[in-house]
């Protein structure tokens, strides 16, 4: 994700402050300098630095942090204030009009930016929440612009208006609001052409369309992975057509996150939602001080909740139950180990899940070395090679069957040991974290299942275990 070596530098910065008992003024004017160069190194707005650092440091050398019995936590909690205040302090949504009325929502943006799958995403979150969406195609310029559209619409489940790519945009949009009123579609989300940069003929263009249909809010798609540009790009189309939000994508990338940080502060516009990747349920609501929190390191538990419930279906949920009560009986066999994988794939997979724990101090990149999906998918493989019962029972793995079993997943028999002998290990461990035999639990319950082994059970080729 965005901001892991903003992340890794704030954390060591901090990590210097902890180590000290007691803070001398010189102490926080030296960190807030090292803040400001790491803000800095993330293509933070220069302005935009220089207030926020100002801001903390101000704060920071009061009596009453200074005086305070943990001086370096008051200043971590200090720099987490400024930098939800930074980003908007309040999660802001997408307006829509009161009611059944119909809102219309004009996505606008450069090419290349996300905005056409931006718009399908949009039209599937609000799809969900009782919303009928019309998705309309107003990009007649970029090949394939037009199906690319068609194509994410009907994955999304949502309506698609067209008159191809030989009509004025302006005219196909009062088309599609007349097509939405008699399908009853409440929530028209236009897709406007973008162009490589900002021009005079593209602004002139969202000009005309603007005044030929009523439009409740434009929004602004800008590419995380820009930057400072990104921020130079709300500024203009605000001053050009009037932004009322921005979504910022791509920011899954390995991008600096400079802009996540400066739009609110530059431009007054709130980041209404986060592109986190290229499925499109990868959209995530905005929220400041949880951004401002995996920033910080402190993980973004909260978001891990919603993932989980707006990815986890009833089945999964029957299934989750049944590994809860499973573990109570102080049972966890291979069928709850594929169900914990995936579920946990619904989520975005193990290393997303663990980025958003709290304490973990673990960027993507250690993240990706510790866990090895292909590994995972080998072990996956050896479990699918197990007959119904061998899954249900461990206890009845023969070698015999353990030689079946390598064959038929494609491993050595020396991997499928290794992996049962893993498993064992961990199940041992779930065991014990189930309810004792009077009702009692011995220790809390792992909230993700089996999660606390996958990364060991991913290591066949060598690699360390990931212990919870």
């Amino acid at each position: 994700m965005a901001f892991d070596s903003l992340t890794d530098k704030l954390n060591s910065i901090f990590s210097k402050l902890s180590g000290k008992g007691k803070l001398t003024e010189s102490d926080v004017k030296s960190a807030m300098r090292e803040v400001k160069m790491a803000l800095l190194e993330a293509d933070v707005n220069f302005k935009v630095v220089k207030q926020f650092v100002s801001s903390v440091q101000e704060r920071a050398v009061g009596e009453e942090v200074m005086n305070g019995l943990n001086p370096a936590q008051m200043v971590i909690k200090i720099v987490n204030e400024e930098m939800t205040s930074l980003m908007g302090s309040e999660t802001t949504e997408l307006q829509l009009q009161p009611g059944k009325q119909m809102t219309v929502v004009m996505m606008v943006g450069l090419q290349g930016a996300g905005k056409t799958t931006t718009a399908a995403k949009i039209a599937g979150k609000f799809k969900q929440k009782g919303k009928k969406p019309l998705l309309v195609a107003l990009d007649i310029y970029r090949p394939a612009a037009i199906k690319q559209l068609q194509v994410n619409g009907e994955k999304q489940g949502v309506d698609v208006f067209t008159m191809g790519d030989r009509h004025d945009p302006a005219d196909i949009a009062k088309a599609a609001i007349e097509h939405a009123n008699k399908n009853k579609e409440n929530l028209v989300i236009l897709d406007t052409a973008g162009r490589l940069q900002i021009d005079e003929e593209m602004m002139q263009e969202l000009e005309d369309i603007k005044k030929a249909v009523t439009v409740h809010q434009t929004i602004l798609v800008v590419d995380a992975m820009t930057g400072q540009e990104a921020v130079n790009v709300a500024k203009t189309f605000d001053e050009k057509v009037g932004v009322d939000g921005v979504i910022l994508s791509k920011m899954d990338g390995d991008t600096r996150g400079g802009a996540a940080l400066s739009i609110k502060a530059v431009t007054g516009k709130p980041i209404l939602y986060v592109g986190m990747g290229e499925k499109l349920s990868d959209l995530e609501q905005f929220y400041p001080d949880r951004m401002a929190g995996r920033i910080l390191g402190m993980g973004d538990v909260l978001t891990l909740i919603d993932k989980a419930q707006q990815n986890l279906d009833k089945q999964d949920e029957q299934e989750s139950r049944d590994m809860v009560s499973h573990l109570k009986k102080g049972k966890f066999d291979f069928n709850d180990y594929l169900n914990s994988l995936k579920q946990m794939r619904k989520m975005g997979g193990l290393s997303s899940v663990l980025g958003m724990l709290p304490g973990m101090g673990i960027n993507k990149d250690q993240l990706d070395n510790m866990i090895d999906e292909k590994q995972l998918k080998r072990t996956e493989a050896i479990v699918l090679s197990m007959t119904p019962e061998e899954r249900a029972n461990p206890k009845l793995l023969t070698p015999q069957r353990k030689f079946r079993i390598a064959k038929g997943s494609g491993n050595d028999i020396a991997d499928v040991n290794r992996f049962i002998k893993q498993f064992n290990q961990m199940s041992k461990v779930m065991k014990q974290s189930g309810v004792g035999k009077k009702g009692k639990r011995r220790r809390n319950v792992n909230p993700f299942g089996g999660m606390g082994g996958f990364g060991g059970m991913g290591g066949m080729g060598g690699r360390g275990g990931f212990p919870f």
